[in-house]
């Protein structure tokens, strides 16, 4: 029995041991994962939102060794409309920056955020690939938004991909089955976060979903991991990372205050669909950019045609509900040049070019699922626009 028991704790500590040098080996992972499972935990989502780098991997995409562009106070002292203060609260909005005419009419922080606090985007994001897929088609890498994915990301040909147009992916109507649930731990868009957290790749993730819901371009779907596959084109054509070139055609020609940086997978592909951080400031530079039909400063950085075409309403989405472009939002009974960028937990890029105002917000809201949550946010951007 003597015997036995010295056995028996030789066997616990080799056991012991080997949990700690596994621990040790992988450490990073480990965290990462942990930082993933509550990172939207109440007593800590807003210090998350202005600090991913601490729990993923990263890439810069540096600001360049131009001037900062102007962004001037400007115009008559402004208030916000009744019932602003608590829609800030109830919201729990973390910034909220309001421009007319390129000059900032109203700007604060929240819940112990400041300006210098680079924000993560989540699905804004996409609205930049939007525009960053706008200068490649622009410059000729791809022929047509008609060409099916397969031709510029071939690893695909196998996926439930494979008949998909790049028009398609575009409009989220590829018809791929995805599902999106954030409260489903087993859902396709929480598996593909523990991928981004173990440092695993998107690019083996995507290839490796092979289910359908219909024929692509019949229904309109919101499925995240088609932005991937916007990625994988821009790549495929281009030869280049999506890093490289948003930093050189769009980032450096803004003149923003700070460098950015993109979430990356394990590959150092970046997380197009959701992992750009910049500050509030210089998401309103972007906006800016965007509201001008591409210009900033003098400087054509998108194509006019291609901001016209990504921001109206050319999905086919179900009669009478929230209209979707190329990655932009178009709302019910949107004016012509009404649109925005859309982010979980309450992230906003509203753009109105009639009245010239952008509007920026950040947030940390729990409840943004919540049934009328984003109608009603929508209805204050329209009332701070209208207002101005």
């Amino acid at each position: 029995m003597r015997i036995f028991g010295k056995w028996l704790g030789r066997v616990l500590l080799l056991l012991i041991l080997a949990a700690v040098a596994v621990g040790i080996w992988k450490r990073e992972e480990i965290e990462r994962l942990i930082a993933v499972n509550s990172l939207f935990d109440a007593d800590v989502i807003v210090e998350n939102f202005s600090n991913m780098d601490r729990a993923f991997l990263t890439v810069d995409l540096p600001r360049g060794d131009g001037p900062t562009s102007d962004l001037p106070y400007g115009g008559p002292a402004y208030d916000l409309p009744d019932a602003a203060g608590a829609w800030i609260s109830e919201r729990a909005l973390t910034s909220l920056l309001v421009l007319k005419a390129g000059e900032i009419r109203y700007e604060e922080y929240f819940l112990g955020t400041g300006p210098d606090d680079r924000r993560i985007s989540w699905s804004i994001a996409k609205s930049y690939l939007s525009a960053l897929f706008g200068t490649v088609l622009a410059e000729g890498a791809i022929d047509s938004l008609d060409d099916p994915v397969i031709r510029y990301a071939p690893e695909l040909a196998d996926s439930a991909y494979a008949p998909a147009s790049i028009r398609d992916v575009l409009n989220m109507a590829s018809g791929v089955k995805f599902d999106e649930d954030y409260l489903d731990y087993n859902s396709d868009i929480n598996r593909m976060g523990r991928v981004v957290a173990l440092g695993r790749e998107l690019d083996d993730f995507t290839a490796a979903l092979d289910a359908r819901t219909g024929p692509p371009g019949e229904a309109w779907t919101y499925v995240s991991i088609d932005t991937h596959v916007v990625g994988m084109v821009i790549r495929g054509a281009t030869g280049r990372s999506v890093t490289e070139l948003m930093t050189q055609r769009i980032v450096q020609p803004l003149g923003l205050e700070r460098d950015g940086y993109y979430i990356t997978d394990g590959a150092g592909v970046a997380f197009v669909l959701g992992g750009l951080n910049f500050t509030t400031r210089d998401y309103a530079r972007f906006g800016v950019m965007i509201e001008q039909d591409g210009r900033r400063a003098g400087t054509q950085i998108v194509p006019a045609d291609w901001i016209a075409d990504s921001t109206r309403p050319s999905a086919p989405t179900a009669p009478g509900k929230t209209g979707y472009g190329f990655q932009w939002w178009i709302p019910v009974g949107a004016e012509e040049g009404e649109f925005y960028g859309r982010g979980v937990y309450g992230q906003y890029l509203y753009i109105d070019q009639a009245r010239d105002v952008v509007i920026v917000v950040t947030a940390a809201d729990r409840k943004f699922r919540d049934p009328g949550v984003n109608a009603a946010n929508i209805e204050m951007l329209r009332k701070i626009a209208q207002s101005l």
